[in-house]
């Protein structure tokens, strides 16, 4: 089990340990290109969300970018 932004995530016990940030980020409504992760307290690069593997126990923050004035 992974926790993204404060909430326990484990899908009908599929858990998202062994698959990437950009294959977890594929089963939700975040906009990739409007948003930054945070793993474990560190922040992961967009062009390292393929190949930045989740594991049991991770945290993720997901922050969004909002445009206004």
């Amino acid at each position: 089990m992974i926790k993204v932004n404060g909430v326990d995530i484990d899908t009908d016990g599929k858990s998202f340990a062994g698959k990437s940030i950009a294959e977890y980020l594929s089963t939700t409504n975040f906009d990739s290109k409007r948003i930054a992760v945070e793993k474990n307290g560190e922040i992961v690069p967009k062009a390292k969300y393929a190949e930045t593997l989740l594991a049991d126990g991770d945290t993720l923050e997901v922050v969004s970018f909002v445009g206004g004035g």
